[in-house]
């Protein structure tokens, strides 16, 4: 009974963080274009120069309700891992804001030299890894393998990694409306799934559970405002958080290798930028894909918006459900 009211309150954190953010949302839109904080478009993107002018800053619409939900729905427990799982999604958030700012600023899409934003996200990262370390431990388990395994003080960098690569990786797939949102939509929700297990069967930590459901009930009310033809953009502001939250679940939930299922689209962006600009500098400039990251390259293709969505959304659901199979049989098992 106890454990089925942990459910119902993380569906009530969920339904509190979409009402909310979904009244916050027009609020946002209204003050990003009063501040013409209209997006910059790459200018070699040629298919997207019908979008310059829409307002960024929409990661507010989510972050801002997600955040605000745990913390009141965790109030009892103010170390809680959902506490700090806030705090480093706020922490990628600032750093995305700086490089948004930036971006309106200058009127263009550089924003952060690479350099800056990099030593950011290092410094974030290897900050939050020591906590992990001290405060969770260094266990990770394996997809379909339930022994954990401890990778001692190698958890450090091995964590920091973690951080800055899909945080980076998040960062590349919100290319196109509402590509970055059906992604983690279901990368959470499959996280959400592998928490709700642990918890009926043995043990996890609630409060992280209840900052998944908040930043899904977010992200949903984000949703209606992201789809093509996207009324308002999430900016850096929304996606290195939304890489940085997404991150700090799998470390904190010890299922960090679980990105590699459910987090495929995501590894698909990051490799396509890499193979693409090794092959070009290799090659003398010859390229692998008509544009980079991947979207880019089925735009080119002659793939709209709305299917290219759906395709990594697909894909994301059916790696997901891999993931969760791996858990469950990774658990039985050692049994």
């Amino acid at each position: 009974m106890e454990k089925l009211g942990v459910l119902i309150g993380a569906i009530l954190a969920l339904l509190t963080s979409f009402f909310a953010a979904l009244i916050l949302s027009p609020l946002v839109i209204h003050s990003a274009k009063r501040l013409k904080a209209g997006q910059p478009i790459l200018s070699y993107v040629e298919q997207h120069a019908s979008k310059a002018g829409t307002p960024t800053f929409g990661g507010f619409i989510f972050l801002l309700p997600s955040v605000l939900t745990t913390l009141a729905f965790c109030a009892q427990d103010k170390l809680s891992v959902g506490w700090i799982a806030s705090f480093v999604m706020l922490s990628f958030a600032v750093l995305g804001f700086l490089d948004d700012y930036i971006k309106i600023k200058t009127k263009d899409n550089l924003g952060l030299r690479p350099y800056q934003k990099i030593v950011g996200q290092v410094a974030i990262a290897v900050i939050v890894s020591v906590y992990a370390y001290k405060r969770i431990g260094s266990f990770v388990y394996l997809p379909f393998y339930g022994h954990p395994i401890d990778f001692g003080f190698c958890y450090i960098p091995f964590a920091a990694f973690v951080y800055l690569a899909l945080s980076n990786c998040v960062n590349l797939t919100d290319g196109i409306d509402g590509l970055a949102s059906n992604v983690a939509l279901v990368y959470l929700f499959t996280f959400g799934a592998v928490l709700l297990f642990y918890i009926f069967t043995s043990d996890a930590d609630v409060s992280l559970l209840v900052f998944t459901f908040s930043l899904i009930g977010g992200l949903l009310a984000f949703l209606t405002f992201n789809t093509n033809p996207a009324k308002i953009f999430m900016g850096d502001t929304g996606s290195l958080a939304l890489g940085g939250a997404s991150a700090a679940i799998a470390l904190f939930s010890k299922q960090p290798f679980l990105i590699l299922f459910v987090g495929i689209m995501y590894v698909v962006s990051g490799i396509s930028i890499i193979m693409q600009v090794a092959y070009f500098k290799l090659s003398h400039g010859k390229r692998i894909f008509l544009m980079a990251p991947f979207h880019h390259h089925l735009e080119k293709k002659g793939y709209g918006e709305a299917k290219i969505c759906n395709v990594y959304f697909t894909v994301t659901l059916i790696m997901g459900a891999l993931a969760i199979l791996s858990v469950v049989f990774g658990a039985y098992a050692v049994r």
